[in-house]
């Protein structure tokens, strides 16, 4: 019997996995069937829309710009939100439950909203500050704190921090050492899923972005539309391309350090 239910259980995960990634291919086998067209019917196919991506200043600068804009937001939250949440945790119990509601809010403002909010502040910004769309991470930062707020929880919750960190500072250990040193390590796999939801985010908002007059990836494929379909689909493609290795990128780090992690105590 058990034979059998396992048997069943493989099969079942086999036309899961199968019906999913037919989900997601097809789209994109679509998209670069449609992206790679030749001008005339029965024309060959050909790489155009791909190359010619290269060659233009402002499709380049709106890619370079939201990779920039992923990174700094990445390290942003990280930076702001990781040693606060641990610092709740060790020693502000009470107030978990209000920084989890501060960091949650976003997801029930829908973007629109956050636009009206925001104006008047990059209004300002751009005449006294500066007018570079980097500026954006300001907002974006605040855009994706439900995110890395659940990202870092669940990764929080598998580790025993207090214990942990008594234990690193009956050894002489500073804060400092503590949180980067013995508590981050032991949640790695929770700070790559926060950096994966944060480079997915920043690389897929168009609403901000566009209402706001900056040019990011999501706002260039949306206006090379108008003229150019098979670019912006063929941009669309690798914008999603470099998600999916991304993802595999962080998923094998994040493998690595478990398992020098598991090394290390063994």
């Amino acid at each position: 019997m058990n034979r059998r239910r396992r048997r069943r259980l493989a099969i079942f995960s086999a036309v899961v996995y199968v019906v999913l990634g037919l989900f997601f291919l097809i789209p994109i086998a679509a998209m670069i069937e449609f992206a790679t067209r030749g001008v005339a019917l029965g024309s060959p196919r050909t790489l155009s829309a791909f190359t010619s991506i290269s060659a233009d200043p402002e499709l380049v600068g709106a890619i370079a710009a939201s990779l920039e804009l992923a990174l700094i937001v990445s390290v942003g939250v990280l930076a702001l939100l990781l040693p606060t949440m641990i610092w709740a945790r060790l020693r502000l119990a009470r107030l978990v439950r209000p920084l989890e509601l501060i960091c949650l809010t976003p997801l029930t403002i829908p973007a629109i909203v956050l636009v009206v909010g925001f104006a008047p502040i990059y209004r300002w910004l751009e005449i006294n500050f500066s007018d570079s769309i980097l500026i954006l991470s300001f907002a974006y930062l605040i855009l994706v704190l439900p995110y890395c707020y659940r990202a870092l929880a669940a990764g929080l919750a598998t580790v025993d921090i207090r214990t942990l960190s008594e234990a690193a500072r009956s050894l002489g250990a500073g804060w400092g050492t503590v949180v980067y040193r013995i508590i981050v390590p032991n949640m790695s796999s929770a700070v790559f899923n926060a950096c994966l939801l944060c480079v997915a985010v920043v690389l897929g908002e168009f609403t901000i972005a566009n209402l706001l007059d900056f040019e990011n990836l999501q706002v260039a494929i949306a206006t090379l539309g108008t003229y150019s379909a098979q670019e912006s689909i063929a941009l669309a493609v690798l914008s999603l391309l470099f998600v999916f290795v991304f993802l595999f990128a962080l998923t094998f780090l994040s493998r690595f350090a478990s398992r020098r992690r598991g090394a290390m105590r063994g």
